[in-house]
């Protein structure tokens, strides 16, 4: 079977009337506060939207309830007005928007481009692992519950062939949905909408042309397409940032002791963090005002400064100000 091949029409330069309305977002999950990681982020959605002329809007997604930390979606919101973010129209937030999930599935449903599987996570563990970790579904619902079953899930059926597409950073990707991860999760067993489908329809729903975000989520990419080709739905570009990294290695994240953004320093933050995206902003900008700062951004901001890597390490002087851990004293 052909490849589906998820690379979209490049829009003509900036100013022609025929040019395609660039929509990028930001989508953070209100697990807690924005760290640095976080930041990086919100910055490159930001000044790249920015770039084009285009909107950027902010959607937050708390689909995932028993992952949701009260408060932290004020927190986040404080954050992002305190470092000078403008976001365009009304905020959108997922917990709200279940009826349309479900709307989206049941048209699957009825397509058969999804099905009921009633297996437990015990009987799938000697199952093979996907390259994001998860446990490949060996398709044992595919034709029908077994006997006696009931459904517990709702998974996608995927389809044969590889799913192709160009990341504006990462470069030429592909992957064979099926034989990489199986028929993934659309309704969970506690009946939470799947993060896959939730962020599918919302960015058509809200009209995105453009995702640009961490490339922790990279490995969700294909089957983000797919599920758009299976809803019949164009999908948007996609460029994934480098992730920042402590020195082992690891995502910067609460369970790393990410410290969270300071609203009082936004200036020195946000030139940090316009370094690690290869920007090379001049080290005066630190000590300027934050308008000065954002100007700088917006006009000099190119994404193909931006390094085409997965991860990478956040400098020691930064990552002092990033983690919880405390700065090392001099002897």
């Amino acid at each position: 079977m052909a490849p589906y091949s998820a690379t979209p029409t490049a829009p003509t330069p900036t100013g022609s009337p025929e040019r395609t309305p660039y929509v990028g977002r930001f989508a953070p999950s209100p697990t807690g506060p924005l760290h640095f990681g976080s930041l990086i982020a919100a910055l490159g959605s930001y000044l790249e939207a920015r770039h084009h002329g285009g909107q950027w809007l902010l959607r937050i997604e708390d689909v995932d309830a028993p992952r949701t930390v009260p408060g932290a979606t004020d927190t986040i919101l404080r954050q992002l007005d305190a470092y000078g973010f403008i976001r365009d129209d009304d905020i959108l937030y997922q917990s709200q928007r279940t009826d349309i999930y479900r709307e989206a599935l049941n048209r699957l449903i009825a397509d058969d481009k999804a099905f009921a599987c009633a297996c437990t996570r015990r009987e799938l563990a000697d199952s093979a692992l996907a390259p994001d970790g998860s446990r490949r579904y060996p398709g044992t619902c595919r034709s029908g519950l077994p006997p006696g079953q009931s459904a517990r899930a709702w998974r996608l059926r995927t389809t044969e062939g590889v799913v192709a597409w160009h990341d504006a950073i990462q470069g030429d990707q592909a992957e064979d949905v099926g034989q990489a991860v199986g028929d993934f999760v659309l309704l969970r067993a506690d009946g939470q909408f799947a993060y896959q489908l939730a962020v599918v329809v919302d960015d058509a729903c809200q009209g995105v042309t453009h995702v640009v975000r961490g490339a922790d989520l990279l490995g969700s990419t294909a089957r983000q397409i797919a599920l758009h080709a299976a809803l019949a739905l164009p999908p948007p570009h996609y460029a994934h940032l480098p992730v920042a990294a402590n020195p082992a290695g690891e995502k910067l994240s609460k369970q790393t002791l990410a410290r969270a953004i300071d609203p009082a320093s936004p200036v020195q933050t946000l030139h940090d963090a316009l370094v690690f995206l290869g920007q090379a902003p001049p080290r005066a900008l630190r000590d300027a005002d934050l308008q000065t700062l954002w100007a700088w951004s917006l006009a000099n901001w190119s994404l193909v400064r931006v390094p085409a890597v997965i991860s990478r390490p956040v400098p020691t002087d930064v990552l002092h100000n990033a983690l919880g851990s405390p700065p090392p004293t001099a002897p």
